[in-house]
């Protein structure tokens, strides 16, 4: 049975390191897209808010013209009273019975006065309402064309990244496969708090990358010596050493080349 090679800390080096190479590809891959995504996300809460407001416009003009038809209904209805109680006047046989046809010609009038009254609101409410529509229906034709031109950038940018974006997840995902949990927990950590997601960084002119604090001379030559997962005391970043780093580098272009 052969023996199991033993995962030595120049390997876990080498491996955070490979892993920030791919996962620092995918961040420049993404910030290309840059707010793309969100803007699309944005417009599509715009006009998804705009139709429920057409809508809602839509359904009060339906409401107030069935409030017209009812008007309307309430008006012949007036009419037919009044035929009737004209009629019935001419048969009354005092004057209590005329004086009460009167007063229910007279209400029936009133009745017809207030329906028509009212239909003239429920028009000047339609009127406004279908310009609000109007105005909104453009706004959402702008919207929904400035939608189509940024799903339309945001595809093209795509379509140039995806094969490769899809690979560099595919050996991000292999990458951290075979470091183990604690170090991956830790280089996750330090990448979420880092402005520019760099967790693994070399020793650059006596300094960690990305900083100006100057590493003490024995530091910089236990981090040679690849025996020790060494820290940055003031980032928290995992230290390599210069060479590891470009040799790495190499080889991780050479990988997706």
């Amino acid at each position: 049975m052969a023996k199991k090679k033993e995962v030595t800390v120049e390997d876990k080096l080498r491996a955070l390191y490979d892993l920030q190479l791919i996962d620092s590809r995918i961040d420049e891959i993404q910030s290309v897209r840059g707010e793309l995504p969100l803007e699309i996300e944005d417009l599509e809460d715009d006009i998804t808010g705009f139709n429920t407001r057409i809508s809602n416009l839509e359904e009060d003009v339906t409401n107030l013209e069935t409030d017209i038809k009812a008007k309307k209904n309430t008006i012949v209805e007036a009419g037919e009273l009044v035929k009737k109680y004209e009629e019935q006047q001419k048969n009354v046989r005092n004057n209590r019975e005329f004086d009460s046809i009167t007063k229910e010609i007279e209400y029936q009038g009133l009745e017809v006065e207030l329906s028509e009254k009212r239909i003239k609101e429920y028009k000047i409410k339609i009127e406004q309402k279908k310009e609000v529509i109007e105005q909104n229906n453009e706004t959402l034709a702008r919207q929904n064309d400035h939608l189509k031109h940024k799903k339309s950038e945001l595809d093209d940018i795509m379509k140039e990244t995806e094969k490769e974006e899809k690979l560099l997840q595919k050996k991000s995902a292999e990458y951290s496969d075979v470091i183990e949990e604690r170090l991956l927990n830790a280089y996750n950590r330090i990448r979420k708090n880092a402005i520019n997601g760099l967790a693994v960084v070399p020793v650059l002119r006596g300094a960690s990358g990305g900083s100006f604090f100057t590493i003490p001379p024995q530091r910089q030559v236990e981090i040679a010596n690849r025996k020790k997962i060494i820290t940055d005391e003031h980032s928290g970043r995992i230290l390599v050493d210069a060479v590891l780093a470009d040799e790495e580098k190499e080889k991780i272009e050479k990988l997706f080349s």
